[in-house]
């Protein structure tokens, strides 16, 4: 965690309570149509007029609010739709804003790992401690509503990547002496791993025009 607390409107969830949440629905198909009209309508707008504030808010939004009011619209959504990606988008976000410096460690030993460009596309410095990793995560984040959207999720997929591949060279590390902390790191792993895959697979759609 960082060394100052943040103060929020209210109570925010860890990721790993979220991931596997489910919400009550009367009408599934009805929660889907909201789902979808929202993440478009609010990305059409602020990308046709990304206003500075607005945009401060939106990448801001889950330290004011939660990650439920979002979660409640995007959470069921399939992974590769508009609000699905908007959705593991903000829970990463979360995800590094809660914990930094396990952030950091895992990006660290990802780059490392990983013999691929990944760390080069999320575009993080090197050395990226617990602050280069919030400023990285919300530049992606921003990325949603200002730029190339495809770009984004991209490089949101590469980073995901690189975690995932920290996280499991880590788990590794610690199954001989601590076995719960390295399941909890190996489930990490494979999260990350499947929000990569959609991700990249929602740059695709976008780039076709495809992604509702």
């Amino acid at each position: 965690m960082s060394d100052s607390p943040r103060e929020f409107h209210k109570p925010v969830r860890r990721p790993a309570e979220l991931f596997d949440r489910r919400f009550a629905t009367e009408d599934p198909a009805e929660v889907s149509r909201v789902a979808h009209s929202t993440a478009q309508a609010l990305l059409s707008r602020v990308r046709a007029d990304p206003d500075g504030a607005v945009v401060d808010r939106l990448v801001a939004f889950t330290d004011s609010h939660g990650i439920d009011d979002i979660a409640e619209l995007w959470s069921r959504s399939p992974a590769r739709s508009l609000p699905g990606a908007m959705w593991r988008l903000y829970l990463v976000q979360l995800m590094i804003h809660d914990d930094p410096r396990t952030a950091a460690l895992l990006y660290d030993r990802g780059r490392v790992e990983l013999a691929s460009s990944d760390d080069v596309v999320a575009g993080a410095p090197n050395p990226a401690g617990p602050d280069e990793l919030v400023q990285l995560v919300d530049t992606i984040l921003r990325g949603l509503f200002e730029g190339d959207f495809a770009v984004a999720l991209d490089r949101a997929a590469a980073f995901c990547r690189v975690q995932a591949s920290g996280a499991t060279h880590l788990a590794d590390d610690y199954e001989p002496t601590e076995p719960e902390r390295s399941s909890a790191l190996t489930t990490r792993a494979l999260r990350l791993s499947d929000y990569a895959a959609d991700l990249a697979a929602c740059a695709g759609l976008w780039r076709r025009e495809a992604l509702t």
